[in-house]
């Protein structure tokens, strides 16, 4: 199976595994702020996002931060995500923790073995090395469950809504995602599976930050995606940009509920990305066909 096949097809199991996704207890909220979330790439949006969903009770950090402050790990409880179990950041983190707990798909991997404690990560796949799709969806959730209590409604809906609106989606050269306090963490995640699936130029930022920098390097043509519900602000801010020649894309989630939007959120992301290769007739992820890429990142993280 190659990759784009095996993408889409972890994207589809997505609304069956949410029906089936078990949270974890809520860490004691006089716990949270001595806990912090850690991870890299797809796992650091996952931490991001108990952050914000905890109203920064807990804090999200870079696993390489913490090693060059030891005495954060050394005097928290560290929560480490990694789907893989094998980025070495991750690992000497785990080392000087005061207590560190994985999340992780493996719990038979270097991680597993380092932490004090693994929450196994249960989602299906097809057993193909592609971009993370189900993979992150449960990581973040379980990341959420630790730091609030959430219910998963209406998720078949909430899929159907965000496949409709993807399907109807077209990029300029250059892509700019735009996110608030909940929404941040899925613009990072949805410019990784550009870069990712596509070897796109994008980039993510919160919504105010935009007007004050990234928005003086756009030109004509480049597109816009705001993540955030319709509101008077992010309403102006798309008829300005409007204005000066930008694609302005602004995806509706059928709901004002936190969760729902992050569902939401999360499979337009995946979606764009995977309707534009297949439009391309791509096969396989850009990263999975960039071998000098992937090997030189390779060598950075493991």
């Amino acid at each position: 199976m190659q990759t784009i096949e095996a993408y889409e097809k972890d994207i589809n199991l997505q609304v069956e595994c949410l029906g089936k996704f078990k949270p974890c207890s809520v860490i004691p909220r006089n716990k949270q702020s001595k806990t912090i979330f850690c991870g890299s790439g797809d796992s650091l949006a996952a931490s991001m996002l108990a952050e914000a969903f905890s109203e920064f009770r807990v804090r999200a950090m870079d696993p390489l931060d913490l090693l060059k402050n030891p005495t954060i790990p050394r005097n928290n409880d560290v929560c480490i995500v990694s789907i893989s179990g094998r980025t070495i950041s991750n690992i000497r983190v785990a080392k000087l923790a005061k207590h560190s707990i994985g999340i992780t798909a493996n719990p038979q991997n270097k991680l597993g073995k380092t932490v004090s404690r693994i929450i196994p990560l249960k989602f299906p796949n097809n057993d193909v090395f592609t971009a993370g799709s189900i993979s992150y969806l449960e990581s973040a959730l379980m990341c959420i469950s630790l730091v609030n209590h959430f219910k998963i409604k209406d998720s078949k809906k909430i899929f159907q809504s965000a496949k409709r609106q993807a399907q109807r989606i077209s990029l300029g050269k250059r892509v700019f995602f735009l996110g608030n306090l909940l929404t941040y963490p899925s613009a990072m995640y949805a410019a990784a599976k550009l870069y990712e699936i596509l070897g796109y130029d994008a980039y993510y930022e919160r919504i105010e930050q935009f007007s004050h920098m990234e928005l003086f390097s756009c030109v004509p043509g480049d597109t816009i995606v705001i993540f955030e519900k319709k509101n008077p602000h992010n309403s102006n801010l798309a008829k300005q940009l409007k204005k000066i020649g930008l694609n302005v894309i602004h995806p509706d989630p059928p709901s004002a509920n936190k969760i729902s939007q992050f569902l939401f959120y999360t499979f337009f992301s995946q979606l764009v990305p995977l309707n534009l290769a297949k439009k391309k007739g791509q096969k396989d992820c850009h990263f999975v066909t960039s071998k000098k890429l992937r090997n030189a990142s390779d060598k950075m993280i493991y």
